[in-house]
């Protein structure tokens, strides 16, 4: 059996359920807001709640389909090496993005290395799909 390490399926597993940790993160926060200011639905015209609920918002806008590609890259014999490199920056630009919201809902450095960390990731994802799926497998040389 291969260590946790060495199996991509293990591997995107792990971020999978780190991204799914922050996701409930920032559920918590949101719903924290909205006591703090008594808000039902939406932002309720508070300033205090656009920044947990875009934290939010953004994260489920931006996190699935990184997590869909590394599990295409898994199931068509991508290395341990690319779900790293697809998992590894995603889930930390959205740690800096969510921090970087909580400080301020403006522009901000942490949302910004956040954001791109997360492009790098749907870069990186992308490339590493299309070239998995198009490219013929390797051969062993023995036929």
């Amino acid at each position: 059996m291969q260590g946790l390490w060495e199996n991509p399926f293990r591997v995107a597993a792990v971020y999978v359920a780190t991204n799914a940790l922050i996701m409930l993160v920032l559920g918590m926060l949101v719903v924290r807001a909205r006591v703090a200011t008594r808000t039902e639905i939406g932002d309720g015209g508070s300033p205090a709640m656009q920044g947990p609920l875009r934290a939010h918002g953004n994260n489920t806008e931006n996190v699935p389909l990184p997590l869909l590609m590394m599990l295409f890259i898994c199931s068509l014999g991508g290395p341990v090496l690319l779900i790293h490199a697809v998992g590894a920056p995603l889930t930390l630009g959205r740690i800096a993005h969510a921090v970087g919201l909580t400080q301020s809902v403006g522009v901000s450095i942490p949302r910004f290395i956040g954001m791109t960390l997360t492009w790098i990731a749907f870069i990186v994802g992308v490339a590493a799909c299309l070239w998995l799926a198009l490219m013929p497998p390797a051969t062993s040389g023995i036929e």
